[in-house]
């Protein structure tokens, strides 16, 4: 059975307006949604990151997912609209604290810049006018190459009939391009009556060009490989993982100086299981020389 995904439905301030939104998920048979925050960074003045709410702070018990007996795993993403090189800042501690990081490009270098150099996991495509530029395969293909995925999001199709013409035209030239490949199939829902179950979503995947099984991959799936992106991304390939020590040790001793910064928890056998990997890699290419 597959286990489906929604990772941009908006963050909502009120406090009961997403607990609707979030059980209407839950109810529609989505195992895991993504709490998108969306950072618009101005050249007038500046802007600060925002800081994710923790879900037990906004929802006291999270709904049970339909058909499962488990209950809907809620994540926090930040998306960041860029207008310029300089809003996008690498390595950026506040980036750190949400679980998927996206940026919505407006111009085409941005795009390439997105594709082929930003430490990121999705791209978004903007669905609410028309594009200012055009796709091109080489910038995309990178993008791919790099596990990177590519985001479509449907409800601006439903708020008004003008904007389902860029969302069709868009979401249809970027198909051409990538050929139904990393791509994912997003609500971007600010309210329950926007969201759609997951085989409906697939069903409007035909529209933008996807066939059966990239609909499909497209909300579950490709979906699941964006996370382990994003994992892999935090924790340095699933190898080392950094955390703030929550104690508080005496200055100048050994232990205070390890728990001052960050504690770096090695686990070995993944470890071992790369360094295994990388020696049989070499030893294959040695007998293919050979």
């Amino acid at each position: 059975m597959a286990v489906f995904m929604d990772l941009n439905v908006s963050f909502l301030p009120d406090r009961s307006d997403l607990r609707s939104v979030v059980e209407t998920a839950a109810h529609l048979g989505f195992s895991t949604i993504a709490l998108n925050y969306v950072f618009e960074p101005t050249a007038k003045k500046k802007q600060e990151i925002p800081t994710p709410t923790p879900i037990d702070e906004l929802i006291d018990q999270l709904p049970v997912v339909q058909g499962r007996s488990r209950p809907i795993r809620v994540l926090n993403r930040l998306t960041v609209v860029m207008s310029d090189a300089s809003h996008f800042r690498p390595n950026a501690p506040e980036y750190r604290r949400f679980d998927l990081l996206a940026v919505q490009p407006t111009s085409e270098k941005l795009f390439h810049a997105a594709c082929m150099v930003y430490d990121i996991d999705i791209i978004c495509v903007p669905m609410t006018e028309k594009l200012p530029f055009f796709f091109k395969r080489a910038p995309i293909n990178g993008a791919i190459d790099r596990g990177v995925v590519f985001e479509v999001s449907y409800s601006a199709a439903i708020r008004d009939s003008t904007m389902r013409r860029y969302t069709i035209a868009n979401a249809v030239s970027l198909m051409e391009s990538c050929k139904g490949k990393s791509v994912i199939l997003s609500s971007a829902a600010q309210k329950a009556l926007e969201l759609r179950g997951p085989y409906d979503v697939t069903n409007l995947a035909l529209l933008f060009g996807l066939s059966d099984g990239d609909a499909k991959e497209a909300v579950s799936s490709t979906c699941r490989a964006a996370l382990l992106h994003a994992e892999t991304r935090r924790t340095a390939s699933g190898i080392i993982y950094t955390t703030r020590s929550q104690q508080e040790a005496p200055q100048g001793s050994v232990d205070g100086r390890f728990k001052s910064g960050y504690l770096y928890r090695c686990y070995r056998c993944l470890c071992s299981v790369a360094i295994e990997l990388r020696w049989n890699k070499v030893m294959m290419s040695e007998s293919n020389t050979s």
